[in-house]
Parts: structure tokens; C-alpha cells; sequence
């Protein structure tokens, strides 16, 4: 599976990229749920605050289970939240990787405090850690509202078992 950042992602269906950054913001910051996999196997789900800087898709993790599962095994799923108006969705699959670039993480923390109107450095930031999440498969679903029987999805790429 070839993984692509967001920034190439953008490039090759602005669409569904458009759609993604407008779920995953919809309530003015990044959120969404991440689904890892646990060290027997299981999914394991968690909401979490995606952000989007110099077309990269990362997240800063905390010592925690999400951030042992990332380590042990990258892969991930990411699902946006809930809409309140429609059932429209943002699924993507890839693997995390941490960031090594001190100076974007730097960046993305500075952008994390900011969207949520922090003054200073939430209690314990600094023990957390920047993954960026690389995408390997997309699904976008539009409907027309509640209910919709005949929900319009957009899969990248277009391959069998996406």
C-alpha cells in the first residue's frame, strides 16, 4: 500500500481532502476517533485532536495505551465525528509515524494551543509526542440529511477491498 502525507494526499483528490479537513474541523478544532491495534490483536478506539499544518496530518499523544499501540504496530483507522445535521463521514487508514522534525512538532504545538485558545502549555504536554499519520485508503460518505437511504461514497484509491 503506497502512503501518501496529506499535502499528497490534497494533490491527488482535493475533494475528498476538502471534505476531510471540513469533518474532522467541523466544531472549530480538529477531532476525531482513532482506532489502533492492541497488543492482542483488537481494535482499540479513542477520540482524539487531529491538526492539519504545512500539509501534514499529526496529533500530539500522551503516554498512554494509543501511544503503546503506535508504537508497537503503526497502523491506524481515523473517523471523524458525528455530524449533527446529516450522516456524512471521513474515514481514513494508514500507518503513524512519530515526528522527527523537533521544529514541525514545535509548530503543531504552538497551532494545538492555539486552535483551543490555550495561554500556556496544558499540565503534561510536554511528555506527549507528534505522530504524523500517513494515508494509505479513504472513505468520504455525503448524504442528504438523516436517514438517507442512498448515501454517495467516494473511495480512494478505487481498489477492491478499500
Amino acid at each position: 500500500m503506497t502512503l501518501l502525507t496529506w499535502e499528497e494526499f490534497a494533490a491527488e483528490r482535493p475533494d475528498l481532502a476538502e471534505a476531510g479537513r471540513d469533518l474532522m474541523y467541523q466544531f472549530g478544532v480538529g477531532l476525531a476517533f482513532l482506532s489502533t491495534v492492541r497488543r492482542d490483536g483488537g481494535p482499540r478506539l479513542h477520540p482524539f485532536c487531529p491538526v492539519l499544518i504545512e500539509g501534514r496530518l499529526v496529533a500530539h499523544i500522551i503516554p498512554s495505551q494509543k501511544r503503546d499501540d503506535l508504537d508497537r504496530d503503526p497502523r491506524y483507522a481515523l473517523h471523524s465525528f458525528a455530524t449533527p445535521d446529516n450522516e456524512d463521514a471521513f474515514y481514513v487508514t494508514g500507518e503513524a509515524r512519530r515526528v522527527a522534525d523537533a521544529e514541525l512538532a514545535g509548530r503543531a504545538a504552538v497551532q494545538f494551543q492555539a486552535e483551543r485558545g490555550y495561554e500556556s502549555e496544558p499540565e503534561g504536554f510536554s511528555a506527549g509526542i507528534f505522530y504524523e499519520f500517513l494515508i494509505g485508503r479513504c472513505l468520504v460518505t455525503r448524504t442528504t440529511g438523516r436517514d438517507d437511504w442512498h448515501p454517495r461514497h467516494s473511495v480512494w484509491p478505487g481498489v477492491a477491498g478499500s
